[in-house]
């Protein structure tokens, strides 16, 4: 044995986890390929342009990607797939953004002449193009001499450019320099307030040094992917440490405003004066802000401006971090495609977005700079081990009648709401009685019947945020068994003795969903309970079985196996 891989023509790479050589393997091809599948006994990687992209961004060559399939297949590479490499990889880095001597503006360097002219031919790229057809007029000046292999575009045209060049198949390597913020120093305790010793374990030390890339041109902008209960505040954190500037910090909700505010506080030494919220309720800002994507895309109405977008401009920050960053708003994209001199960070248990924009999180806030795979870190002890069972319930007989006749999206409604999954979660909580369970939803009379019966509080985008608090911090101490949870709860709430999730229903297929709602329970736990079960509830035999094969993919990938059992034996 010892050469795990089977690499095929159609860019799939198929691992044969019994190899002796498997953990090197994977290890070898993860900074390359994305994991698609990830059954029994082997599992499938695809090689993509974005991969590859993301893999050049980290300074892997075509030949370092080549070498290392060769080192461990089983079988001679396909002739197409090493084409394939070597051409996408070598499209990173042609095209080329530098700085001028002017701040106002930057140099596309295109040394093939016939890439120039197909930039030329594409109306959505050479309207930002200085002296290209339909593009802007170049000024009649000395500063600006004509040069045969770049083009010249405006400074605010720079994030934009990049997400167009990246669709028709040109990823930009961007090394015009980042401005400077206003300096802050900010140092992370050796004890935290709360008296516990800190340090920063490997893996974060590391992604926070990846994204900092020492300071050099290139670096200081992109994403970190690690799972939920990993710590990615704590690596947003360790760059603001090597940076030492004035930092935006833009979340989810504003209960993970309040958390990002209290772990500044209690791991780093920054005072309760330099970190302000910004938010629906309180509108301040500091050297530190911490805001909410809702305020930042809020506007009258459509045809309004967003009141909100001057944050980005009422101070001189050095930093933004992009909390959560794979759900960024759509309207958020277009502000950072404005601000590329800024450093960004993006912070994420995955990148997967079911818009398929993850493009423009390449283009835009920055390519991965780093990812560790979720079961590496559970054998390393860092996040709890999870089990995940999928439930399958029956729909009641008058139910199974009204299903069989009604259209698709009534037909989802009906199964996502089965009556039975009230009476299967409280089998559930009962049955892990010693430990804190979340039953989370999306459809609110469904949440109300299972608080009801569960005689648990309810928490949906309707209870005030301070009310919202006092039941997390109720359910952290234990004085709270269960809690009933909408979607509010999906993302960037730390809620770390939470040992149990019960799904009821969910956004359709969505896999960013799964992931973060299996993340509620992957913080690492002390005591009898140390390990994690997620349950998803799924009525058998309708459209809710597809779905929830969807919404499992991601968490299959990580090498998460779900055990299918029916309530009713």
């Amino acid at each position: 044995m010892g050469q795990p891989l089977i690499v095929q023509g159609d860019n799939t790479i198929l691992l044969d986890v019994h190899d002796p050589d498997a953990a090197d393997a994977r290890n070898g091809i993860a900074a390359f390929a994305e994991l698609e599948k990830s059954p029994e006994h082997f599992h499938t990687y695809r090689i993509t342009p974005l991969s590859l992209w993301n893999a050049a961004s980290a300074g892997l060559t075509a030949d370092g990607v080549l070498d290392g399939l060769r080192r461990h297949s089983r079988f001679p590479l396909p002739g197409n797939v090493e084409s394939n490499i070597r051409e996408l990889i070598g499209r990173y880095g042609r095209l080329r953004l530098e700085p001028t001597d002017d701040d106002y503006t930057l140099r596309l360097v295109v040394p093939d002449e016939d890439i120039r002219a197909e930039l030329r031919s594409r109306t959505s790229v050479a309207k930002y193009l200085w002296d290209a057809p339909g593009g802007r007029e170049a000024p009649d000046d000395p500063q600006y001499p004509p040069m045969e292999d770049s083009f010249l575009i405006n400074l605010v045209d720079r994030g934009t450019i990049k997400q167009e060049l990246i669709r028709i198949g040109y990823p930009v390597e961007d090394v015009a320099p980042l401005v400077d913020g206003e300096p802050l120093e900010v140092s992370l305790r050796e004890q935290s307030r709360s008296g516990k010793e800190f340090v920063l374990r490997d893996y974060q030390r590391e992604a926070a040094e990846t994204f900092y890339g020492g300071g050099k041109p290139g670096a200081g902008y992109g994403t970190v992917v690690l799972p939920c209960g990993a710590g990615k505040t704590v690596v947003g954190m360790g760059a603001m440490q090597l940076l030492g500037t004035s930092t935006l910090i833009l979340t989810t909700n504003v209960a993970a405003v309040h958390q990002w505010i209290d772990e500044l506080l209690d791991k780093t030494d920054l005072k309760e004066e330099q970190i302000a919220e910004y938010s629906g309720s309180r509108k301040e800002i500091a050297p530190v802000t911490v805001a909410t994507y809702q305020i930042l895309v809020w506007r009258p109405d459509k045809e309004s401006p967003f009141p909100h977008f001057d944050l980005f401009r009422r101070r001189r920050w050095g930093l933004i971090i992009y909390d959560e960053v794979h759900l960024l708003p759509a309207p958020m994209f277009r502000v950072t495609a404005e601000i590329q001199s800024v450093r960004r960070l993006g912070l994420t248990a995955t990148l997967v977005r079911e818009d398929r924009r993850e493009e423009d999180v390449f283009s835009l806030v920055g390519p991965k700079r780093y990812d560790v795979p979720w079961k590496e870190l559970e054998q390393k002890g860092w996040i709890a081990e999870a089990v995940c069972y999928e439930i399958r319930l029956d729909l009641p007989r008058d139910l199974r009648r009204e299903y069989a006749v009604t259209e698709k999206r009534r037909q989802f409604r009906l199964a996502a709401e089965n009556p039975q999954k009230v009476e299967a979660a409280a089998q559930i909580a009962a049955n892990h009685r010693d430990e804190s369970v979340i039953v989370i939803g999306q459809y609110l009379e469904q949440l109300k019947k299972l608080a009801q019966r569960l005689e648990a509080p309810l928490i949906t985008g309707k209870v005030p945020n301070s009310q919202r608090e006092e039941i997390y911090s109720r359910f952290r101490k234990g004085s709270i068994p269960v809690i009933v949870v909408s979607k509010v709860a999906n993302f960037a709430i730390d809620l770390p003795d939470a040992s149990v999730a019960v799904q009821v229903s969910g956004t359709f297929g969505s896999r960013q969903e799964e992931a973060q709602r299996l993340g509620r329970i992957l913080r690492p736990k002390k005591g009898e309970h140390h390990n994690s079960t997620f349950y998803s509830l799924v009525s058998n035999e309708t459209v809710e079985e597809r779905f929830a094969a969807n919404r499992q993919k991601f968490l299959t990938e990580q090498g998460y196996a779900y055990h299918i059992e029916h309530w009713q034996d």
